[in-house]
């Protein structure tokens, strides 16, 4: 009962995103099902875990699709809502850490905007080379207790797949920039250091950041290069003053007398010691002057760590790029618990998208059909930002109420490590067992209660499970 009146407080936060009242209960019952549900059908799922009437599938769709929900002010509130609310939130040099990075889930429908072939270019040899999918790019806000650290994401959009004007000529790394300004950390008082991949390691995402006085924490590829700091021209001669040194590979710095030992900061890791060598040189696509750390990790292998922040420590840098891999675990929560790419909606008057899997070029089509592709989008976008909100309040339990979740757990686990915050999963699972307690509970001001137990079919084990 009482995660449930926790969860409440957490959620009426986000009423002003919505134009009616009814709209926004609707929101908190979709919100109540992503967590509580024990499959991952999309829709049908939310169906099964609140016990709703068959009915009201259309009116989940209608949801998705409905212009009195604000995508841009819902994600605002949530940003918000963790920057005020969650504990333990990562301060680097005075700086929260986001990481971002890109996600491709598999879908083959051809009737679904923004669907083509993509290139998956991970190491693990079981994924595929090439799917049919949607691209998205995903950031997430860094928070501690204990001895767990959460990625809490923040926001998530489709960028590749559609183009809407063959004059828009930005890519993913423009996109990734404009969708964290479209956060306004800013004027929340906050600026960050973004930690990402080699991928991002372009002046197009470092340059901004570095503007509005933000910066970049990435591995260099082993083909990069830098310069060192121009020597003083002792005869003056006419012309441009040098801004750039003489260039030094990155690759061939690897210099065994040069490097120092240390213990690993890594997250996780005890009883490790890497050697490492710490350089502030100019970069060019920085412009600017940089830190660069090379790292020999006993067992991960060699690599070169770059960040613009020259207060940063070698050990601070290493510690922050071992963080990264924690979005990596909010995708695998995501998709396997939250199910947060689990939509299925479609575009009845879609063109069939063709096999090729190019982008869908829309310049040429008329604007009754780009209006029909943009709604569905926004609906896939709906979806995933519910789901985000979902999986963030889960993980906001787990750092408050860690005791009262596995006290309602209710189930047995091999481990149990008291040191450590449960997982989404055994919130999920708390959740779900003291959902029934919730609804019959009419002492506080929350009307979610009613407007769902109006809407349970008892005719069905779920609807009278929740009933009783």
């Amino acid at each position: 009962m009482k995660l449930w009146q926790v969860w409440w407080t957490k959620v009426v936060l986000l009423k002003p995103a919505f134009n009616r009242t009814t709209t926004f209960l609707w929101f908190a019952s979709i919100l109540a099902g992503f967590i509580i549900r024990s499959d991952l059908m999309g829709v049908t799922s939310v169906i099964r875990a609140l016990g709703l009437q068959k009915g009201y599938y259309e009116r989940l769709l209608a949801f998705f699709h409905s212009q009195a929900v604000s995508l841009d002010n819902l994600t605002h509130l949530w940003a918000c809502l963790v920057l005020k609310s969650f504990p333990g939130i990562c301060l680097f040099d005075g700086r929260i850490v986001l990481v971002a990075d890109g996600l491709k889930y598999p879908k083959s429908g051809k009737k679904m905007p923004a669907v083509k072939k993509l290139y998956q270019s991970s190491q693990d040899n079981s994924k595929p080379r090439f799917i049919f999918g949607h691209s998205f790019q995903v950031v997430g806000l860094l928070c501690q207790m204990k001895k767990t650290l959460f990625c809490v994401p923040l926001i998530a959009r489709i960028h590749e797949g559609l183009v809407f004007s063959n004059r828009d000529s930005k890519s993913l790394l423009d996109k990734l920039v404009l969708m964290i300004n479209f956060l306004n950390l800013q004027k929340l008082g906050h600026c960050f250091t973004l930690v990402v991949d080699a991928y991002y390691a372009s002046g197009k995402v470092i340059k901004p950041l570095m503007a509005q006085g933000n910066h970049l924490v990435t591995r260099v590829r082993c083909n990069a290069v830098a310069y060192l700091p121009p020597r003083p021209n002792k005869t003056a001669k006419a012309g441009r003053p040098r801004r750039y040194g003489d260039k030094r590979k990155l690759a061939k710095l690897w210099i065994s007398n040069a490097m120092s030992s240390m213990s690993s900061p890594v997250y996780g890791e005890t009883d490790v010691t890497l050697s490492y060598r710490c350089l502030d040189l100019l970069w060019r696509p920085a412009g600017t002057l940089v830190r660069f750390v090379w790292v020999d990790h006993p067992v991960r292998g060699r690599l070169i760590l770059m960040c613009t922040d020259l207060n940063l420590s070698a050990q601070q840098i290493i510690e922050l790029y071992g963080f990264r891999f924690k979005i990596e675990v909010s995708f695998k929560q995501a998709i396997y618990t939250l199910g947060t790419y689990r939509y299925h909606f479609w575009m009845s008057d879609m063109h069939p998208a063709k096999r090729r899997g190019a982008n869908q070029y829309l310049h040429r089509e008329t604007q009754s059909y780009r209006a029909k592709v943009k709604r569905k989008r926004r609906a896939y976008h709906i979806y995933v930002q519910v789901c985000i909100i979902a999986q963030g309040l889960v993980q906001y339990l787990s750092l408050r109420h860690a005791d009262d979740i596995w006290k309602f757990f209710g189930s047995w686990i091999r481990t149990i490590r008291p040191d450590q915050c449960p997982s989404e999963q055994v919130v999920a699972v708390a959740m779900r067992n003291t959902f029934p307690e919730f609804l019959k509970d009419d002492s506080g001001d929350c009307n979610l209660q009613k407007f769902l137990l109006e809407r349970i079919d008892l005719h069905r084990s779920e609807g009278t499970r929740l009933a009783a």
